[in-house]
């Protein structure tokens, strides 16, 4: 693609919407929110880079980005004591030394992207798509279909236990966590 007011345009877009959302991961007051703000997150910036002309990166890190966040919702919602995950919590602890880091993270980072040579070699001739694809799932697509059969297992375990029959009994019920008594025994 030639570069154009429109590439411009949609690349300037699609990076104030990723800040935006990655600004509002740690603004929301849920956990499960923070997980789909940061889903947002990266759907932009793998915009971003179909807009770049790379449209494998672009997509690849679309799917994969929505898949992982589904699935740590799911999992958020599976070990919270929080319904749903939408109680309100604190989201982001130990301000200051967040805060420091996050700035000086960019400022390192934007100072190794204007002061750094990056390489500038054309692409080798050949379809870089279908060597990457036959290099990764060549002898192991059997581990990405297992991988693949226990995420299901582990979704359909999460929505049974997130269900009205829940793990603590009928979710309409007032349930509570049971408690945990130990008995201890003297020992002498």
């Amino acid at each position: 693609m030639n570069p154009g007011p429109l590439s411009y345009f949609l690349v300037s877009a699609f990076g104030v919407g990723a800040v935006v959302s990655g600004w509002l991961v740690f603004r929301t007051d849920s956990m499960l929110r923070a997980a789909y703000w940061l889903m947002v997150s990266f759907v932009a910036v793998g915009a971003m880079l179909i807009v770049l002309d790379a449209q494998f990166l672009g997509l690849i890190l679309i799917l994969m980005m929505s898949g992982e966040m589904t699935i740590m919702a799911i999992f958020m919602i599976l070990f919270m004591m929080n319904p749903a995950g939408l109680n309100p919590m604190t989201m982001v602890h130990q301000h200051r030394t967040s805060i420091i880091a996050g700035v000086g993270s960019f400022v390192v980072l934007a100072f190794v992207g204007v002061v750094a040579e990056f390489p500038d070699r054309p692409v080798p001739a050949g379809d870089a798509t279908v060597a990457l694809g036959e290099e990764l799932l060549g002898r192991s697509m059997l581990v990405f279909e297992s991988a693949g059969v226990a995420l299901l297992a582990v979704m359909i375990g999460a929505i049974a236990l997130a269900a009205k029959q829940g793990r603590f009994g009928d979710a309409y019920d007032g349930s509570q966590e049971p408690s945990i008594d130990v008995e201890t025994e003297d020992r002498s």
